[in-house]
């Protein structure tokens, strides 16, 4: 997709996995880092479903994991995307799960 790359550079390795969420959902939101807070919901940020599929794909390509989410069905998701916070430790888990 384009843009994807932005994603890459402006995502650290040394940076923690909230970091690195609130990076990628700031981008997307074309918001700074620091007005992204855990409470928020995604649409709250201004995120709409195409956005939330951007921020997807970053996530997987940033962490390198699959995140099972369908966006034709998000309710049927058993990945939470209903905050910032809730994101961070559904991330947090499917890390775990890789180790």
């Amino acid at each position: 997709m384009a843009g994807m790359s932005c994603y890459a550079t402006k995502v650290g390795h040394d940076m923690s996995i909230q970091d690195k969420v609130i990076a990628i959902i700031a981008e997307q939101a074309f918001l700074e880092p620091g007005d992204v807070k855990l409470e928020n919901s995604l649409e709250e940020l201004g995120i709409d479903s195409m956005g939330l599929v951007e921020c997807i794909f970053a996530i997987e390509e940033a962490f390198d994991i699959s995140v099972p989410f369908n966006a034709n069905e998000p309710s049927a998701s058993d990945f939470d995307i209903s905050s910032v916070a809730a994101i961070v430790q559904a991330i947090e888990e499917l890390m775990k799960e890789q180790v």
